[in-house]
């Protein structure tokens, strides 16, 4: 085999590379976090206050798993009160995976079933009202 031919050889495999990374990089699959994001940024500063409010609590609402389920624990603050809110386990690189459940609960603690999920990163997204006071709570779950 002469030069000619091997110089042939690298081209046809550097084009063929190229084809290659072409066609896996545009049957990748892109997900926004949300698809009405500029919405979402102007009442941003909501959340920022409601952040501030559950940061203020006497304790921190706490979560672990146990027996397949995500327990939330509420601070004594709110003892003997009514909440209710919503608790989504968001999935960054999967929106299908995502699990959102709504809850009303008094002196509970709130278990999120979480048996049959995926492995992976999960942040917890946990929004709750007492009355008209709106509190907002955020963490990284690994399931």
């Amino acid at each position: 085999m002469n030069w000619g031919y091997k110089i042939l050889f690298v081209y046809g495999a550097f084009v063929a590379g190229i084809l290659f990374m072409v066609f896996k990089s545009s049957s990748q699959r892109f997900d926004l976090v949300t698809t009405d994001y500029y919405a979402k940024e102007l009442k941003y500063q909501d959340k920022i206050d409601e952040m501030k409010r559950t940061s203020a609590l006497s304790t921190p609402v706490s979560c672990e798993l146990k027996d397949g389920n995500l327990e939330i624990v509420f601070p004594k603050d709110f003892s003997g009160k009514q909440l209710a809110g919503e608790a989504v386990l968001y999935c960054p690189s999967d929106e299908n995976r995502d699990l959102k459940k709504e809850f009303n609960l008094q002196d509970e603690t709130l278990r999120v079933p979480v048996t049959g999920m995926k492995p992976g990163m999960y942040e917890l997204h946990l929004s709750w009202k007492e009355g008209a006071v709106s509190y907002y709570f955020e963490k990284k779950i690994f399931i």
